[in-house]
């Protein structure tokens, strides 16, 4: 039997949550994912704040990098990060909840465009990223015949 593109995505980000151990030590849970899109959140600890007191722009990277990598490599193809840049329009506070939605803009080739937004739980945008993505060798899991 074969799969649907969303059982093919759902797969995937099982293989890849398998063996994300910096998501999980960053306390992200993966919220949904379906073909060329996923969504994480995490919610803003003391050990994510910086010496302004609010969380560190690295872990909203890191958060946004993460949704990202679960939307490009939803296709159960092996895919990495080729560029990316994030855009910082509000800080994240301490006990915020930040929701990042992955989105696929273009996928061409080897090459993948996504962009991710991330919002706190009050729907108050906090970053934009934008994600460049390149397909390598492999995949996540063999598919039956």
């Amino acid at each position: 039997m074969q799969l649907s593109p969303q059982e093919i995505a759902e797969r995937s980000a099982q293989a890849m949550w398998a063996r994300d151990d910096a998501s999980k030590w960053l306390g992200c849970s993966l919220d949904a994912v379906a073909p060329g899109s996923a969504t994480l959140s995490m919610t803003v600890e003391t050990h994510h704040t910086n010496g302004h007191d609010i969380c560190h722009g690295g872990y909203i990277f890191t958060l946004a990098d993460s949704a990202f990598a679960f939307a490009c490599n939803s296709y159960n193809q092996i895919v990495v990060a080729q560029h990316n840049s994030i855009t910082f329009i509000a800080p994240g506070a301490l006990g915020d909840r930040l929701t990042a939605v992955a989105r696929e803009v273009a996928r061409f080739g080897r090459s993948g465009i996504y962009d991710v937004r991330v919002e706190n739980q009050d729907g108050k945008v906090i970053a934009e990223f934008r994600g460049s993505s390149r397909i390598v060798s492999g995949k996540h899991f063999e598919e039956d015949a």
